[in-house]
Formats: structure tokens, sequence, C-alpha cells
């Protein structure tokens, strides 16, 4: 049997398609989950894709990490289940208190859209250890408050601890230390702000090395 890993759709979520499609790809069955129900229907993994969950009201993720939904992936988190935020996804588990730090408007102020190249600083995450280790992926980003913040406390923290799990070449929208994407402390939790889902085969992205989070997962729950 397969296994499912589940998608939440919020209002306002634009990539759950995307990510239901690269589950597929990867080889597991992509369970449809809704933003108000509290059941996770069993699944082995989760992620949460990128969008505007609730048009960004309040900041880009607050509402949506209060979701009858998230309350059931927090629970689900601090039990070892491997949970994956993308973009707007990452914003939602900052604001649930999975990961730290927070995203602030990019450098300049502007919306960016660009093919990006991001270092796996950490292969050994439940997302990232099908990578090899000082390996770069390509991948699409598409963000207009995308700039990873934290204090420096946390900063250190992160770093000597190598939760820094993803790190832009080139720093397009002036995040602290470069940071792409990060963990939580045992590695089972990821976000990261741009999109391996859309990644995932040569005809409809610029590469296919963003599969390689989601085969990386099924690695991870065959092995725990």
């Amino acid at each position: 049997m397969s296994a499912r890993i589940g998608v939440i759709t919020f209002p306002g979520t634009l990539d759950d398609v995307d990510a239901s499609r690269a589950v597929r790809y990867a080889g597991a069955e992509p369970v449809e989950l809704w933003h108000a129900d509290s059941d996770l229907q069993k699944v082995d993994a989760v992620v949460v894709p990128g969008g505007f969950s609730y048009g960004d009201y309040l900041r880009a993720g607050a509402i949506a990490s209060i979701a009858p939904a998230m309350q059931s992936v927090v629970e689900a988190a601090n039990r070892g289940v491997p949970v994956l935020g993308i973009c707007n996804g990452f914003q939602i588990l900052q604001e649930a208190g999975l990961l730290p730090g927070a995203v602030t408007r990019n450098e300049g102020l502007h919306f960016v859209c660009r093919d990006v190249y991001l270092d796996v600083e950490n292969t050994e995450t439940a997302w990232t250890n099908g990578f090899a280790k000082n390996s770069s992926i390509y991948v699409p980003s598409k963000h207009g408050e995308g700039r990873f913040q934290a204090d420096a406390e946390t900063l250190e923290r992160l770093e000597g601890e190598g939760r820094v799990v993803f790190r832009y070449q080139v720093n397009h929208n002036g995040s602290r230390n470069s940071i792409a994407g990060i963990s939580n402390e045992n590695g089972r939790v990821v976000g990261l702000m741009p999109h391996p889902e859309h990644a995932i085969e040569e005809l409809t992205g610029p590469s296919t090395d963003g599969l390689g989070i989601f085969t990386s997962v099924l690695t991870s729950l065959i092995s725990s």
C-alpha cells in the first residue's frame, strides 16, 4: 500500500493541485484535506501548500494557522508526522509555532517570480534525505513576502543546529543569511519559500529537482 500524503486547501490556496500532483508523481497517494475539517484522515505526512490563505488578512498565514485542520497538523507534527510547508505554507507553519522566525516583504518591496538555485544544506531531514551532500536544486520562486527574518539568537541556533535546510545561491529577497528553508529540531517539519512542486518534470518546470523532496519523505516513512 502506498503512503498517503495529505494536502490542505484553504480559501485562497493556489498550489494545492500542483502539490497533489507532485505527491502522485513521487509514488504516493495524495489525500485532499479541507481547512475547516480537523480530521486528517490518518495520512502519513502533510503538505501545507502555497497561495494566499484567507487573503493574507492580518498577516500571511495568520488566520490559516488557527484553522481546525492546522490544529490537527500541530498535534500530528508533535507526534513526529512529517510536515512540509511551501511558500504560504511556510508562513502558516511559522504562525502556528512549528517553525521559528517570520517572513516579511521582499527587499525592494516588489513581488519576485524567477527560477532560483538553492543549496541543500541539510540532507538528513524527512524531506531532503534523498539529496546528495553539497547538492543544489533549481526550482521556481514566487512571492512578495519571502524575506526570512529572525533575531540573532534564533539565527545562531538555526545555524548551529544545522536547521538551515535550503539557502539561496543568489539572495533575491533579502533573507537573513540567504535562508530559503528551515526545519524544526527533529527534521520532520520543513518549510521553504520556493516551490519544489513546480519542478517535478521537464515539460512544466525548469527541472525535475523538486521531486526529490517528495520522494525523500517516502524513504523517511519507510525507515521510521
